[in-house]
Formats: structure tokens, sequence, C-alpha cells
């Protein structure tokens, strides 16, 4: 094996290695019996995904796989009803790069030219489907989290120079700083007064796949914030993030409708405005009943 170096167990005595006389007949070798899987094996979970190398050869992926920006990638994930996971702005974009396909006995998922916003989660998993409804087969799944390495490109590369990260009490707030390399150090930084954030590892910490966590955040942790990186090069910057700090007393959301006319004529138009106070980026589903018309649900 190549870079590994010699070793010696024991120092040998003079004549050690000569080969000697055996006067008993060895007994005859009993093959040994193949140990039985558990039972429950079949339940646990398979990866049923693979990467496409050279000469047609195939590789179970590990949980992470670096690769550097500009290769192309092809995946492939066992099974007829394949469903993918990718990060989502090649989907926002429409990004031509990506192609995916479904044949017979597997899906195939090409991503040409690579390039550092590439970086983040693939997986796959297939769907069980009865009738008209499909749910996720738990048992028959796969995922990897790839680094699309560059040395130019340090941070995954953002669409905004600027992001708005809520700060909650009741959960825990995340500064999405990714990397494109796990090699990188990565420290967090305020703007004023300005100084480093040191990460104990408890209260605040680092995932190299998600970014800096604050697991119990307080109003004293609001403001401006950027993270800073560095491998052997020149450190790099991030873009900034401003931490607002919200505390959402607990409950339903609370909503107020106005109305911009409280009579009309018959053809004339009507504004009805509801506005909804709650939690930000939640998701609020609204409920619309009126006369004559069928009641209908609208997400923003």
């Amino acid at each position: 094996v190549v870079g590994q170096p010699r070793t010696s167990k024991h120092h040998k005595e003079p004549g050690e290695n000569k080969i000697r006389p055996v006067t008993k007949k060895g007994k005859p070798k009993t093959p040994k019996m193949k140990e039985r899987e558990p039972a429950d094996s079949s339940l646990k979970s398979q990866s049923i995904l693979t990467q496409v190398m050279d000469k047609g050869r195939f590789q179970k992926l590990p949980s992470t796989l670096s690769l550097a920006a500009g290769q192309s990638i092809e995946l492939r994930c066992k099974g007829n009803n394949v469903t993918w996971n990718y990060p989502s702005y090649l989907d926002t974009f429409k990004d031509s790069r990506l192609s995916i396909k479904q044949l017979d006995r597997y899906s195939q998922l090409i991503l040409a030219n690579s390039s550092a916003a590439d970086t983040g989660e693939y997986s796959c998993w297939l769907q069980l489907c009865n009738s008209n409804k499909c749910k996720k087969d738990e048992a028959r799944t796969g995922s990897t989290y790839i680094f699309f390495t560059d040395k130019e490109e340090l941070f995954v590369p953002t669409p905004s120079y600027f992001e708005i990260v809520y700060l909650n009490p009741d959960k825990p707030a995340v500064i999405p700083c990714r990397v494109t390399t796990p090699l990188a150090k990565v420290t967090l930084h305020r703007e004023f007064p300005a100084g480093e954030i040191k990460a104990d590892g408890t209260d605040i910490s680092y995932d190299v796949k998600k970014g800096f966590i604050y697991q119990h955040p307080t109003s004293d942790h609001k403001g401006i914030v950027y993270c800073k990186a560095e491998t052997q090069g020149a450190p790099q910057i991030s873009i900034k993030y401003h931490l607002l700090y919200v505390e959402v007393p607990q409950g339903p959301p609370s909503a107020t409708i106005v109305v911009s006319s409280s009579r009309a004529e018959l053809g004339e138009d009507v504004r009805v405005i509801c506005t909804v106070l709650g939690e930000p980026e939640v998701g609020v589903d609204f409920r619309w009943q009126f006369p004559g018309q069928e009641v209908r649900n609208y997400m923003v």
C-alpha cells in the first residue's frame, strides 16, 4: 500500500524464519459458517444512490463528497419511480446544466459544468404508490452532501448581497454562510462593535453543511454579522446578515379585514384586504368565503 510505513510486529530471533518439519498431521479445517443477518435487516435503510465513474464503474457515495468545481457528475438511483432532491436554486433558475431521466431500472441525474453554487445535499428515494396516493419509501433512500470546491469561492454564492435572519427565542437560528470545502476555517464576526463572535460549540456552533447556529437566540444577538473563511490563501468574507430579534406571542396569527366601501352599485368593484400578523417567514393559508362563490384557499 502506497504511503504506509513498513512495520514489524516483533524482533525476530536467529533462525526464526527457517522452515521446520511438521510431524503432526494437521486437522482438516472446518469451513466457518456465515453468520445469519438479523431478522430485521430488511427494515434498515438501504442506500440506492451511486456515482458513475470512468469506464462504466460505479461507486457507493459516502455521506460527504468533495469535487473540483467545473467537473460534471452523474448520479444514479435504483428504482422505477424515483424522486430527487437537490439545491433548490437549480429549479428556481431552471438551470439547463441539470438533467434528470427516469429509465426502466434507475433514474439518472447529470449535472454538467458544476460550480461552487451547486454545493449542497443531493438525495433520492423511491415512491410507493397506491391508486392516486404516493409516499416515500423510508427503507430505500440515498443521500450525499457534495462540496464543489473553488479556491476563488470559499463561500457558497448567494443571489443577494444581504440577508435577513430572524431570531426567535423558541427555536435555533441559522446564519447560512456555508463553504465549498470542509477544510476551510470559518469564523463569525460582528460589524458593530467590530469583533469576532466566539463559537463555543454549545450556544453557538458551526455546521459546515448549514452555517453558524444560535441554539438559544436572544435580543443581545441582534445586529449585522458576517463570516470569514480561509484555507491556505487570503481570507474571504461572506455576505452580510442582518439579525432581527422577533418575539412573537404564542397562539394563532391575528387577522384584520378592511373593505374599500361598505356599499357599491351593481357592476362596481369592491376591494377587500385581509392582513395577518404572525411569525415571519411562515406560510399563511387564507380561506375566503363570500356569497355566490365557492370556497377557495390561497397560499402566500
